[in-house]
C-alpha cells in the first residue's frame, strides 16, 4: 500500500554573496565526531566561540540542529565532509522509512496462514486483520497534515516511530482476534504518518540534486522491505511453525526503532522553520546541511520567496524579502544573528494535509499572489475560432475558500477535471488490477494452489524479489521509452497473466479428481453450497476442498478436519485431503504467472500511476488533486484487501473467477487508457496541463513564468506505493 504527498520547495537557485557576522556555537549535531571536536578546539583557541555557558545552555537545542557559517567559512573540506557524511544518514533513514512501510506489507502475508490457524480466524476475521491497517492508515493521513504544521516534520516522524513499535510489540503479544487486529490499527497509524511525512522531510532537507534519488530510494526499499519480510517469514516458520508469526509481526519494530533514533539526530525541515517564524534556526540548519555558505543562503531566500509567495502581502517578512529583491547583491551585509521575521497569520489547518489540502497549500504549488488580476481570465477559441467572453474570477478568492469551496473550484474548472479523471482512475485501476490482493495474500494464494504452508511462505517471499526487478527495469525505462508505452505495456501483461493465473485454478478444479455421484444430499452438508456462478454442486475434490470443515477421499466429500473425516473411513488406498487437493498438476504453474504478475506490475502499474499523477495537474490545484487520487488509492486498497477472501470463495465468485475479475479490469483499464493516457515524458508543464484543454475551456493565469513553473514543478515531489 501505499502512502503520496505533494510538496513545494524553492523554485530557483541564485547566486548572492553574504557577510557573516556571527559567533558560531560549539558544533553538536549529529553526535560528537572527531572532526567537530577538533574544530570546536580550534574555533575556542581562536576566541572564535566566547559565548557563556549560559547563553550555550538557553540555546543548546538550536545549536544542536546545526553547524553555523563559519564552518564552511574557515574549515571547507571538514564542513564538507560533515555535510556528505549527514547526507548518507539521510539516505539511510530515508531507506528506513520505505523499508519499513514494505516490510509491514509483506509480512502479514507470510504470517497470515499461521495466524489463522493459531487463533482460528474466519476468511471475514483475516480480511479485517489485514484491511484494519490499510483503513488506519488512510484515517491517520486525515489529520497528518495538521500534525505536520502544528509540531513540525522531524517530531510527526519521531511520533511515527513510536506508534509503529508500539502496535508492532502489541502484534507480538496478540493473545486473540481482537488484540490482534488492535496491533494493526496501532501500526496503521504510524505507517499513515510516516508515509506521508518522510517524503515530505526528505524533500525539504536534502540538497536539491538529491531529492529525487531519495525519493526514489524510498520506493524501491518499499518492495526490497515486501521482499526481506518473505524471507524473514520463510526462515521463522521453519523454526517454529506455531508461534514464529509473533516474532514475524514484532521485528518491524526493529527498523522503526532505528529510525526513531536517527531521527532523533536529525535537524528539523527549515521550510516549517521558516513558515514557524524561527528564520534563525532555519538559516543554522541550512549552513549544516549544505556544502557552501552561498548555496545555504540562496536556498534559504528561496523558501522565504515561497512563503511570502504562499501568504501574500499579508505575510511579513520583512528583513529576508528585501534582501531576495536588492538586485545590489554586494552591499549586503546580512548579519545570521540578525532579527527574525514573523508570520504575522498562522497558516491555516489544512495546509501539509494530503487529503483536506487547503487554498493556500494550492497557492503554494502555484506560486499564486493574492491580489493578482484574475485567476481566469483567458479562454481558448471555439472550432470557429470565435473567443468566448473571459471569465474573470479573483485569486483573493481562492485564499479564502474552505476545502469544500475550494474542491468546488477545482472541479469548475474543465482541464483539472478531466486531468483528475484520469488520476484518480489510472489509482482504482492500479488497486482493482489486484496488486495488494498478491501482496496481502500471497501465501494463502499459493495454499489455494495446492502449496503446503512452508513452501507457500517460501514462494510468497521470493516471488516478491519480482516487483524489485520490475520497478529497477521502470528506473531505467521511464526517461527513454515514455510513461504511456510502458503503462499500457504493463497493462497488456498484467492482464494475460491474471487470466492465467486465473485459468491455473481453473484447470486445478477439473483435474483435481472426480467426486462418485455428484448432487445434492440433505444429510451431506459438504454435498453443495450456495453459489452465485456456478452450480454449487461439488463434482471435484477442488470443490470439496473449498468447502470450510469438508474434505475428499475415496471420491467422496464429507465433513472433516485436518485430522480426517468426522463420520467416514478413508480406505488405504486414498488419503484424507483437507483445504487443499495434493494432486494438483497446475500449482506451479501459478507461481510463473504469478513471478509475471509481479514483474509486469513492477514495470509500470506500480510506480508511474503515481509520476502521473504528479505531473498531469495545474500548480493552482496540484495539491488537492494529488490528495484527491492519495485518498482514491487508500481507498481502493481497503476495498480489495477487505474482499479477496469473501469473493474467491466458493460461495462467490471461487479462486479463478476473482482472478478473472481483477484479469477483467486491466483489460477495461488497458482500453480506456489507451483513448484517455496522454505522453508526458520531456513535455514542459505547460504542454502537459495543455493535454487536457479543448476548445472553449477557461485557461488559468497565474502570473508566474514558464521558468517559474518549471522550477516549481521540479521541487513538487509525489511519493507513492501501491
Amino acid at each position: 500500500m501505499v502512502d503520496s504527498t505533494s510538496l513545494l520547495l524553492p523554485m530557483k537557485q541564485t547566486e548572492k554573496s553574504i557577510n557573516i557576522n556571527a559567533n558560531p556555537p560549539e558544533i553538536k549535531s549529529f553526535g560528537s565526531t572527531s572532526e567537530e571536536q577538533s574544530l570546536n578546539h580550534i574555533m575556542r583557541t581562536n576566541g572564535m566561540n566566547d559565548n557563556d555557558d549560559d547563553d550555550q545552555d538557553n540555546s543548546r537545542n538550536q545549536h544542536s540542529e546545526s553547524l553555523l557559517d563559519t564552518t564552511s567559512s574557515f574549515f571547507p573540506d571538514v564542513h564538507s565532509e560533515i555535510v556528505k557524511r549527514r547526507m548518507r544518514t539521510l539516505t539511510t533513514l530515508a531507506a528506513i522509512g520505505g523499508f519499513l512501510f514494505g516490510y509491514d506489507t509483506g509480512v502479514i502475508s507470510g504470517a497470515m496462514p499461521p495466524i489463522a490457524r493459531a487463533l482460528d480466524l474466519t476468511n471475514v476475521q483475516q480480511e479485517v486483520v489485514v484491511s484494519s491497517t490499510v483503513l488506519a492508515a488512510f484515517a491517520t493521513s486525515l489529520f497528518g497534515g495538521s500534525m505536520n504544521k502544528k509540531y513540525g516534520r522531524k517530531h510527526t516522524i519521531l511520533t511515527a516511530s513510536v506508534v509503529f513499535t508500539i502496535g508492532a510489540l502489541l502484534m507480538a503479544a496478540a493473545w486473540d482476534y481482537e488484540s490482534l487486529v488492535l496491533g494493526r490499527i496501532i501500526v496503521g497509524g504510524g505507517i499513515g504518518l510516516a508515509s506521508l511525512t518522510t517524503p515530505i522531510y526528505i524533500a525539504e532537507v536534502a540538497a536539491p540534486a538529491m531529492r529525487g534519488t531519495l525519493v526514489t530510494i524510498n520506493g524501491l526499499l518499499i518492495c526490497f522491505g515486501q521482499f526481506s519480510a518473505g524471507m524473514v517469514d520463510g526462515i521463522l516458520a521453519e523454526v517454529d511453525p506455531d508461534n514464529g508469526w509473533r516474532i514475524m509481526l514484532g521485528l518491524a519494530a526493529v527498523p522503526s526503532f532505528i529510525m526513531y533514533i536517527g531521527f532523533r539526530h536529525m535537524p528539523e525541515s527549515p521550510r516549517w522553520l521558516v513558515m514557524e517564524g524561527r528564520n534563525d534556526e532555519a538559516r543554522r540548519v541550512l549552513l549544516s546541511i549544505r556544502e557552501s555558505d552561498v548555496e545555504a543562503h540562496d536556498e534559504y531566500q528561496e523558501i522565504v520567496e515561497v512563503c511570502s509567495f504562499m501568504e501574500g502581502p499579508s505575510r511579513n517578512i520583512s528583513t529576508e524579502s528585501n534582501i531576495a529583491q536588492n538586485d545590489n547583491v554586494d552591499s549586503l551585509n546580512v548579519s545570521f544573528q540578525g532579527s527574525e521575521g514573523e508570520i504575522e497569520e498562522p497558516m491555516d489547518e489544512f495546509e501539509m494535509n494530503p487529503t483536506l489540502s487547503s487554498p493556500r497549500a494550492t497557492l503554494a504549488a502555484n506560486g499564486e499572489r493574492e491580489g493578482s488580476s484574475s485567476l481566469y481570465n483567458q479562454s481558448l477559441p471555439d472550432d470557429d475560432g470565435a473567443n468566448q467572453q473571459s471569465l474573470v474570477r479573483s485569486s483573493s478568492v481562492i485564499s479564502s475558500l474552505s476545502f469544500v469551496g475550494h474542491a468546488k473550484e477545482m472541479l469548475s474548472h474543465p482541464p483539472t477535471r478531466r486531468a483528475l479523471r484520469l488520476g484518480c482512475g489510472i489509482m482504482v485501476l492500479q488497486q482493482l488490477s489486484g496488486i495488494n490482493t498478491v501482496m496481502y495474500y500471497a501465501a494463502s494464494i499459493y495454499e489455494m494452489s495446492g502449496f503446503d504452508e512452508k513452501t507457500a511462505i517460501w514462494l510468497s517471499g521470493f516471488t516478491a524479489l519480482a516487483q524489485v526487478t520490475g520497478v529497477v527495469i521502470s528506473i531505467y525505462l521511464i526517461e527513454r521509452k515514455g510513461r504511456r508505452p510502458l503503462v499500457l505495456s504493463s497493462l497488456i501483461f498484467v492482464t494475460l497473466s491474471l487470466v492465467g493465473l486465473g485459468m491455473c485454478f481453473y484447470f486445478g478444479r477439473i483435474t483435481s479428481g472426480e467426486i462418485t455421484n455428484p448432487g445434492f444430499d440433505e444429510n451431506n452438508s459438504c454435498s453443495s453450497v450456495h453459489a452465485l456462478v456456478w452450480s454449487g454442486i461439488t463434482t471435484y475434490c477442488y470443490d470439496c476442498t473449498s468447502i470450510v470443515g469438508c474434505g475428499f477421499c475415496d471420491g467422496i466429500c464429507t465433513s472433516g478436519d485436518e485430522n480426517g473425516p468426522f463420520d467416514y473411513t478413508c480406505s488405504n488406498d486414498s488419503e484424507w485431503q483437507y483445504a487443499r487437493c495434493e494432486d494438483d498438476k497446475f500449482g506451479s504453474l501459478s507461481v510463473v504467472f504469478m513471478i509475471a504478475y509481479l514483474l509486469a506490475f513492477g514495470v509500470a502499474m506500480g510506480p508511474l500511476p503515481w509520476t502521473i499523477n504528479s505531473e498531469i495537474y495545474p500548480l493552482e490545484h496540484r495539491s488537492l488533486a494529488v490528495s484527491f487520487s492519495t485518498a482514491t488509492n487508500w481507498i481502493g486498497n481497503f476495498v480489495v484487501s477487505a474482499t479477496f477472501l469473501t469473493i474467491s470463495s466458493a460461495s462467490v465468485l471461487t479462486r479463478y473467477g476473482a482472478f478473472w475479475l481483477y484479469g477483467s479490469v486491466a483489460l477495461l483499464g488497458l482500453g480506456w487508457l489507451f483513448i484517455a493516457l496522454p505522453e508526458t515524458k520531456g513535455k514542459s508543464l505547460e504542454e502537459i496541463e495543455s493535454l487536457f484543454r479543448k476548445p472553449g475551456d477557461i485557461i488559468q493565469n497565474t502570473n508566474l513564468t514558464k521558468e517559474q513553473k518549471e522550477a516549481m514543478a521540479r521541487f513538487t515531489v509525489t511519493a507513492g506505493g501501491h
